[in-house]
């Protein structure tokens, strides 16, 4: 079942869950330009994720999965974490992310 997401893109919403129960995902967010009207066709997707504890993987691992959720977003995704980000910036991403999926 494909579900608007956002006003700016479409995306399978069984896909996604299935994915996050797969990796130990607890929370995926998107948060930046995909929340926006300067989104364009060359724009990438910023997703925030949070894990379940103890499910994180290593940098590899990361990287695997950002390629994985390209292939079911059909975009190119920067995956990030909370620990990514500065206070400040962290706060702002919070405040704006949308959650597609919560455990």
């Amino acid at each position: 079942m494909a579900g608007v997401v956002q006003h700016n893109i479409n995306i399978d919403q069984r896909r996604i869950a299935d994915f996050c129960r797969r990796h130990g995902i607890r929370s995926l967010r998107f948060f930046g330009s995909v929340l926006r009207d300067d989104f364009g066709p060359d724009s990438d997707v910023d997703v925030l994720v949070e894990f379940t504890p103890g499910r994180a993987p290593g940098w590899i691992g990361f990287a695997g999965l950002a390629l994985e959720l390209e292939q079911i977003i059909g975009r190119e995704v920067d995956l990030r974490t909370e620990a990514d980000f500065s206070d400040s910036i962290r706060r702002r991403v919070l405040s704006e992310a949308q959650v597609q999926y919560a455990a």
